[in-house]
């Protein structure tokens, strides 16, 4: 511990010379002794012993002699953590002088001033070498204890704040390696974010872009028009000018749509020579006007490569309200089959969609009519597919799975009509039948639970909860042993309601499976905030397991992801042995299908229910092979 002592007094520097003169072994044994009798602590005079022992001494008769002793000290990577200072040191400096030269070579010195007079009061003195829990005081004359216990508590002090301080610019050197980190990730994000969402040629939004953008104004009330358009001879160009006046050719179309497109439209190239806009309008003639001068804008001539080249474009238009809640997906394509009308009329021209155009979607209007109908005329009904945990092959629960028989059209999937219901209001009717049924039957079961698929559009139901709510407790039924599976479209679409409304279900004690995850567009970040029991990996992951390394890491994946944020995992699809296995050893808790049973009738489900495993039957044993 190197120590400073600053006097003009010879006598006083032999007193602090004694003063941290190494203790003799005899006598520190003395010490020691009587300190175990008065206090039974052998340690307090040994360990001051070993302190005093440790100090080394650099003591000056001046203060300008100090002064450049702390320069020295400085320069060498040597400070002395303490200085003791007397305050009159005639000729020269005085001790309030030299404190201050010293407090401005050495921000971190100790300062001990010693003195047996008053010529100045503590804040004179740390006015001019503060801060002042750096500055403390000693009277002359002073006790031996009294100075080596200062000089000690100092120097641990003095080591002490130099490791703090050493400790806080570590710190704040990682925190500024943080900060600059994440700026650079956020830098990286809107890149990636960009690339992801904008054409690579033009800079417009690509078409994942444009379906988000079409997504969002669908559920918005108000009229817009939805235009695909289509290059007219672009392939001649390409053919003939080569691929980089093709490149130039579509930059120079893309702005000139940019440019006559409504105020506020979104303009994206969707890929190729097709484009896409998007945007408000009063009424399907103004919409068919806005797109005749896009076309016009694009009917001129463009100077590519130095070649002229005459442009023109066709363009297919659809107009939407808002609030009939049409899905994107096929408000596109009803604009595409309004283009190949516009081609096929000569190029140049813009077509509006009429139903006339879609074949389909007579067949769709005549399945919405039959569907209708199909509770009073006793056409549906419910099948039950067992839900199997892993280990034991205990049935859990079982999916209730609609079923419907026509007599014009026969048996109809349900991927045909329930987007067809989806899409009108039939969904609720539909969809109240099953819920109502799927509980009467659950009364049959000894304890097993019913998972009812709900859409996205029940879920936005107004009083969704009180609805469902109110349907439990007429059938006399537990809320614990009705699972609601809903798709990530249904939660993500309005993830603040969706977490509310999830959070309502939970309290009152409904189970929640969010349905087909891995296809929908998830957020990590969301996932975590939802009130969930179970994640069911879709049947597309489960089929590509054997064949697809990227399939079989995605199940990983979703596994591993819900055990660690403490949720079940149901994989659906399931019909081999060798998947069996494999999500056995990955952790999937449940399973779901075609390998276990097939989507039975309730009478069958009964029996399942009470023989309450699937150990004892055979593969594939109930409901048939698979298809």
């Amino acid at each position: 511990m190197r120590i400073l002592i600053v006097d003009d007094e010879p006598a006083m520097h032999a007193s602090y010379a004694r003063s941290f003169a190494p203790v003799r072994a005899e006598a520190a044994d003395t010490l020691d002794a009587m300190a175990a009798a008065l206090f039974g602590d052998e340690a307090t005079v040994g360990a001051a012993g070993d302190d005093a022992s440790n100090f080394a001494l650099t003591q000056c008769h001046q203060g300008l002699d100090a002064v450049a002793e702390v320069e020295r000290a400085l320069a060498a990577g040597a400070p002395f953590p303490v200085a003791f200072i007397d305050i009159r040191m005639p000729p020269g400096i005085d001790g309030r002088e030299t404190a201050r030269r010293i407090r401005a070579l050495d921000p971190d010195i100790n300062l001990v001033i010693v003195t047996g007079y008053s010529d100045f009061s503590p804040l004179e003195i740390a006015k001019v070498a503060g801060p002042p829990d750096k500055i403390f005081y000693i009277a002359k004359p002073f006790e031996v204890a009294e100075i080596v216990q200062t000089a000690t508590a100092l120097t641990h002090r003095w080591q002490a704040d130099r490791e703090l301080r050493a400790a806080r610019e570590t710190l704040a050197a990682q925190v500024k390696q943080l900060e600059e980190q994440g700026l650079e990730l956020a830098a990286n994000e809107s890149r990636a974010l960009h690339l992801a969402t904008h054409d690579s040629l033009t800079e417009a939004p690509n078409r994942l872009a444009f379906l988000r953008a079409l997504g969002e104004r669908a559920r918005k009330p108000g009229l817009f028009g939805t235009a695909m358009l289509d290059l007219d001879r672009f392939k001649l160009v390409n053919d003939t000018l080569g691929h980089l006046a093709g490149d130039a050719l579509i930059r120079e179309m893309c702005a000139k749509l940019q440019q006559s497109s409504p105020e506020g439209a979104v303009v994206a190239r969707l890929g190729g020579d097709e484009f896409g806009v998007l945007f408000d309008t009063a009424g399907q003639e103004a919409a068919v006007m806005a797109c005749e001068r896009m076309i016009a804008a694009c009917s001129v001539t463009f100077s590519v490569l130095g070649n002229s080249v005459r442009g023109g474009a066709s363009c297919g238009l659809v107009v939407v309200d808002g609030s009939d809640d049409r899905d994107p997906v096929d408000i596109v394509r009803r604009a595409d089959l309004a283009l190949n009308d516009a081609k096929r009329s000569g190029r140049g021209v813009v077509r509006l969609f009429d139903d006339s155009m879609d074949d389909s979607i007579r067949f769709r209007r005549e399945v919405e009519d039959r569907l209708s109908q199909a509770v009073a005329r006793n056409e549906l009904s419910l099948a039950y597919q067992p839900i199997v945990a892993r280990d034991g092959l205990d049935i859990d629960g079982f999916e209730a799975l609609v079923r419907w028989n026509t007599t014009e059209f026969g048996l109809i999937s349900p991927d045909t009509f329930i987007p067809i219901a989806e899409e009108s209001n039939l969904i609720h009717d539909l969809g109240d039948w099953i819920l109502g049924e799927a509980l009467k039957e659950l009364q049959h079961w000894p304890g097993q639970y019913v998972s009812v698929n709900f859409s996205p559009r029940q879920f936005r139901r107004h009083n969704f909860v009180g609805h469902v709510m109110k349907s439990v407790q007429q059938a006399g039924v537990s809320p614990g042993r009705v699972q609601i599976e809903i798709t990530e479209t249904a939660i993500f679409d309005d993830a603040e309601r969706a977490a509310d409304t999830l959070y309502k279900l939970r309290q009152m004690g409904f189970r929640i499976a969010l349905d087909d995850f891995g296809t929908g567009y998830s957020s990590l970040y969301n996932i975590r905030k939802f009130a969930l029991d179970c994640l069911k990996i879709d049947r597309s992951f489960i089929d590509g397991m054997g064949r697809e390394r990227e399939s079989a890491a995605i199940v990983h994946s979703i596994i591993h992801l819900g055990r660690a944020l403490g949720l079940g995992v149901v994989a659906e699809g399931v019909e081999t042995e060798a998947q069996v296995q494999a999500l056995r050893v990955a952790g999937a808790s449940h399973m779901q299908g075609y390998y276990f049973s097939r989507a039975v009738p309730a009478e069958q489900a009964r029996v399942l229910a009470e023989q309450r495993t699937m150990a004892t039957l055979p593969p594939m044993a109930v409901g048939g092979a698979p298809r």
